[in-house]
């Protein structure tokens, strides 16, 4: 499922325009991402939750060259499902 898909479903499901929807989902994905930027926890009961962590820096291989490489540590961002979304996926 797309964006353009899921705004759809949204719409349908809430009563929605499409536009409505679209605009509500924006919105939530620009919270979440603020969010995360600032290091915070989004926890969606039910759903799952939204988390960042750190990947520390390593050594890696060129698969090219086959030289050793030093990879810089970076944040990234994490999703753990919750009880209810891992049990409709059984």
């Amino acid at each position: 499922m797309n964006k353009t898909e899921l705004v759809k479903k949204i719409a349908e499901g809430a009563g929605l325009s499409q536009v409505d929807a679209k605009k509500a989902l924006d919105a939530t994905i620009d919270t979440i991402k603020e969010a995360l930027a600032n290091n915070d926890k989004v926890a969606l009961v039910g759903f799952g939750t939204f988390s960042v962590a750190v990947r520390e820096a390593h050594e890696g291989i060129n698969p090219r060259s086959k030289e050793k490489i030093q990879i810089p540590a970076k944040k990234i961002a994490k999703f753990k499902a919750g009880a209810e979304l891992a049990d409709a996926l059984k």
